[in-house]
């Protein structure tokens, strides 16, 4: 395979993905793939279709199919490292199977992880290994038996950097495309004839959608889209950072991708620090820190381009330099990064009394909402489920609780409202509601008041609101599966029982949806 074939695979998939963006869009409208900016931390506020994944997927697979059937070489190419192609191609497949279950249906942290590492033995085994780290100090570090836990947290590390990112309108993306290119001009220089397929095809995937999702964006690439750019990254790295016949120079690949592993480190230590759950989103990424200091979006995401530009620059020095040399040039960017961080507002270290004190309330509160999650496996009926909620008002400091849903029966689905606390209509009140699933507005929803006078809630509160939310629909799903609310106590009494308590108040609607 030539350059040529490179250039070819480059346009076909680029004129893929511009087709089959729009037909994504439609898609993702017609089955209601959406994303409503339900969260604070998003960035948008209409919503936006969020299977832009789909087709980079298939604007990918496009010209290795077309190519496979021509005389390009690329039949050749792919017997010649069939293990190789294997692991790539099927690998890629499940990871974009799992997005798009993930952005259909919302598939939690285990299965995330169990489905990624098993990706990630799955390329260990067909040759996509980290046996050896190079070291510019020094003589290179053999991993032995450590090779293959290194391998799969590199893969899953990888995959949730690029899904961390995904924050703005066209960053992912384009971050990808600028590592796409340095990995392309890595094994161009090496030799590696698949990886220079793989990066080109990608590569052009991704600006043909970026057509659509450069601000302002008008669909989103979903986790099937970053999960999927994030797992070839991951492997396209591995076998382009030296000759094929040496050890593997992890530190080049790493460099390459720093910006989405710097922004998922600093997430990691912060969350620890801040007593927050590891995989809390927040609004503190470094595309967050850029919005606070007046930059715009589209601004944002040309300062990140450049700084990804720029470690891809340097990540190609690296390649090429001797050990001294490379030395050198580890320490001078990481001076360099750690004065731009410093300047975003990271490593104040004079915060850390106020940082431990929220990391104790957050402890706290994680705690409670804990106990409330075990109270609700037991629940037996929707009544038990609303008495959780509402003793769980207290804990995150609010006034006024509600909780809506619909409860399907044999003759039909019924609203059911319960409310308690000060007036609904107080003026002093500051509201807040969360869908029960997520970032989908169907299905119910808890409603929180404050009366202290705030005009927003924190982002930790919010995520814990969200954990309530997604305990209180395992439990009414539970319920409703096993038909328990029929059959322990009409849902009519519990009503009366709610509307008796002191200060509570609970209504019910009846009627068709």
């Amino acid at each position: 395979m030539n350059m040529l074939t490179a250039v070819i695979a480059f346009l076909l998939s680029l004129t893929a993905g511009a087709v089959l963006t729009p037909l994504a869009r439609r898609l993702a409208r017609r089955i209601g793939a959406i994303d409503h900016a339900l969260s604070s931390r998003k960035i948008h506020k209409a919503p936006i279709p969020r299977l832009g994944g789909i087709a980079i997927v298939g604007a990918f697979f496009t010209p290795m199919v077309a190519l496979f059937f021509t005389h390009s070489g690329v039949g050749e190419l792919f017997y010649a490292r069939r293990e190789a192609a294997l692991g790539l191609f099927l690998g890629g497949a499940i990871i974009a199977a799992l997005g798009i279950y993930d952005d259909l249906k919302g598939a939690g942290a285990r299965l995330k992880f169990a489905v990624q590492f098993g990706v990630g033995g799955l390329v260990y085994a067909l040759g996509y290994r980290i046996d050896v780290i190079a070291n510019p100090f020094g003589g290179a570090i053999e991993l032995g038996w450590l090779g293959l836990p290194f391998t799969l947290l590199w893969v899953a590390g990888v995959i949730n950097a690029v899904n961390l990112i995904d924050g703005l309108d066209g960053l992912a993306g384009g971050v990808a495309f600028i590592t796409l290119l340095t990995v392309f001009v890595a094994a161009a220089v090496n030799g590696a004839p698949l990886m220079m397929l793989v990066s080109a095809a990608l590569a052009g995937a991704v600006l043909g959608f970026l057509r659509y999702n450069f601000n302002p964006a008008t669909i989103f690439m979903g986790d099937t889209g970053s999960m999927f750019l994030g797992f070839v990254l991951a492997t396209t790295a591995i076998r382009t950072s030296l000759k094929p016949t040496a050890a593997v120079a992890i530190i080049v690949p790493i460099v390459a991708l720093g910006l989405p592993i710097a922004d998922t480190l600093l997430a990691m230590v912060r969350r620890a620090m801040r007593g927050a759950p590891l995989f809390q989103a927040d609004r503190d990424h470094i595309h967050h820190r850029l919005l606070a200091r007046g930059f715009s979006q589209r601004k944002a995401v040309l300062v990140l381009y450049a700084a990804s530009a720029g470690l891809g620059m340097v990540a190609l020095a690296l390649a090429r330099a001797s050990g001294l040399q490379a030395a050198l040039i580890l320490v001078g960017l990481a001076l360099v990064g750690g004065l731009l961080l410093r300047h975003l507002g990271y490593m104040r270290f004079e915060r850390l009394a106020e940082v431990l004190e929220l990391r104790r309330r957050n402890l706290a509160v994680r705690n409670d909402v804990r106990r409330v999650a075990a109270r609700l496996r037991d629940a037996a009926h929707v009544g038990h489920v609303w008495d959780s909620v509402r003793q769980a008002a207290p804990t995150l400091g609010a006034d006024y609780v509600s909780l809506r849903f619909v409860e399907e029966r044999p003759f039909g689905p019924r609203q059911l409202h319960f409310v308690e606390g000060v007036e609904e209509g107080a003026p002093s009140l500051f509201r807040s509601q969360h869908s029960l699933r997520g970032e989908r507005p169907d299905g119910g929803s808890i409603e929180l008041g404050w009366a202290d006078g705030r005009s927003a809630i924190t982002r930790d509160t919010e995520a814990a609101v969200e954990q309530l939310c997604g305990h209180v629909l395992q439990a009414l799903n539970r319920i409703q599966r096993d038909g328990a609310a029929e059959k322990i106590v009409p849902i009519e009494v519990l009503i009366m029982e709610a509307a008796n308590e002191p200060g509570s108040m609970a209504r019910m609607a009846s009627g068709q949806r």
